[in-house]
């Protein structure tokens, strides 16, 4: 549609455009709308950060289409064989995790070398966790992740689909 417009008696012509604009609704998924799947990731062999970026893309859900912010519309992931996950660098002797016991003096360090000695599957959790929300919604989604040290894993019932990053 060509309209005309004066400005100081100067004609122009303005091209204007009519968009339906009930066709371009935006949508908001909520949790009777999302469609949770199963996948089940092999971390061997993988660098711990790059594994764990995708796999906090995945369960905050924004690989779909119809992710939203506020919901938890991300997939269940396990990620099996933690145990071998890859750490570039000096990063398995140098790198430290600091927590806290809330007593005094209790401040407590380790490296991801005596992590993944005791607690291997802890590291990919520690780093996905690193990638999430921090707020009620963050530990929603972190409720989404099973992480196991070796092959074997309790969600078989789930048929989880394999996927490779």
């Amino acid at each position: 549609m060509i309209k005309e417009k004066e400005e100081n008696n100067i004609f122009y012509l303005i091209n204007q455009k009519q968009v339906n604009t009930l066709s371009y609704k935006t949508v908001s998924a909520n949790k009777n709308t999302i469609n949770k799947e199963w996948i089940v990731v092999d971390a061997e062999g993988e660098i711990l950060g790059r594994l764990a970026s995708e796999i906090a893309k995945v369960i905050r859900g924004k690989h779909k289409p119809s992710f939203t912010p506020h919901v938890d519309c991300g997939d269940n992931v396990i990620v099996i064989n933690a145990d071998k996950i890859r750490l570039t660098g000096n990063k398995l002797g140098d790198k430290v995790y600091v927590r806290y016991t809330g007593y005094p003096g209790g401040q407590r360090f380790i490296t991801p070398k005596e992590l993944l000695a005791k607690h291997p599957e802890r590291i990919i959790e520690k780093a996905v966790r690193g990638m999430l929300p921090k707020n009620r919604l963050g530990r929603q989604l972190f409720k989404n992740l099973y992480v196991y040290a070796g092959t074997a894993h309790k969600h078989e019932a789930q048929n989880p689909t394999p996927v490779k990053f």
